[in-house]
């Protein structure tokens, strides 16, 4: 079968979007996540359909592994940035520690309130870059895989949002 042929292609997804929608709406418990998932699959195949051996199994398992794959993906993304998120509203939120001297305490105090509101300030993908690199520790190219976005612009908004920080630090030292 050539999958580049466009009626093959329409074949082959009218025989095995229902399983692959199944496969990822298991794993995501979310229709729309589930649909995306079938989308990519199918665009995935589409655009590599040499990546297909059939020598090495049938097409119908090939896709539902790919579904699995990418819900999986897209799940793990999902539970990551929930978990940064979770991060930063506790460090934003928490008291600072407790210093041994009362000035001390006052200044972290302080420190810990203008972090508050610097973060809450920043453009909510701004936020959600910074909290990912800071909070869940992860490098800009795996920012870009788990929201969805290209590299560069996961770069960009990360910077900008460490560069708002900054100039919020610097009006607050003035």
């Amino acid at each position: 079968m050539d999958l580049r042929d466009p009626e093959a292609f329409q074949a082959v997804y009218a025989t095995h979007s229902r399983r692959v929608y199944a496969n990822a709406y298991r794993i995501l418990g979310d229709a729309a996540k589930a649909e995306d998932t079938v989308q990519d699959v199918f665009l995935r195949l589409w655009l590599h359909p040499d990546r297909f051996d059939e020598r090495r199994g049938e097409l119908g398992s090939y896709l539902a592994l790919m579904a699995r794959s990418r819900a999986l993906d897209i799940a793990r993304s999902d539970s990551a940035g929930a978990r940064a998120g979770e991060r930063l509203a506790a460090a934003v939120e928490a008291d600072p520690p407790q210093a041994e001297r009362p000035d001390e305490r006052v200044e972290a105090r302080e420190r810990s309130t203008r972090l508050r509101t610097a973060v809450g300030r920043l453009p909510k993908l701004q936020r959600e870059a910074v909290a990912l690199a800071f909070w869940g520790d992860l490098p800009a190219r795996e920012i870009a895989e788990r929201t969805g976005v290209p590299l560069g612009t996961a770069r960009s908004r990360l910077r900008l949002g460490v560069e708002k920080l900054a100039q919020a630090a610097a009006l607050d030292a003035a």
